[in-house]
């Protein structure tokens, strides 16, 4: 874990780079030291129907979800957060200077008793991580 989803607005398919979101918030997950490298999952996902405030279609929106294995600290989980929001805003910075833009960031607890997972990516990373 991490888990990161990425929903945006597809009026914002022009003023911004999906996948370098994605990777800049991949880059910042693996430098927190609470997320394991193999787990970070990162994914952008445009939303074709939306409505947004007073309805003006110019409005758009990045929201962004992460979820993480329970048992870490409030703290570990707020700078976290922090760390990853602000890896955000500085990809879309720009963006945001010319356009109505809501951003958004939420970290939540995957209940470990309620989740699954295996897979095999550890056995194909460089060194065996």
């Amino acid at each position: 874990m991490p888990h990161i989803h990425i929903d945006y607005s597809a009026n914002l398919e022009r003023l911004l780079d999906p996948g370098a979101l994605c990777e800049a918030l991949r880059r910042e997950a693996a430098t927190i030291e609470a997320f394991p490298m193999p787990g970070i999952r990162v994914r952008a996902i445009r939303v074709d129907h939306y409505a947004i405030a007073d309805g003006d279609p110019a409005h758009g929106f990045v929201d962004i979800r992460i979820r993480i294995r329970e048992g870490r600290p409030a703290e570990v989980k707020e700078a976290a957060l922090a760390h990853l929001f602000e890896a955000a805003r500085q990809v879309l910075c720009g963006a945001m200077a010319g356009h109505s833009i809501a951003l958004s960031a939420e970290l939540r607890d995957i209940d470990a008793q309620l989740s699954r997972k295996c897979g095999t990516i550890r056995d194909h990373l460089g060194g065996g991580a």
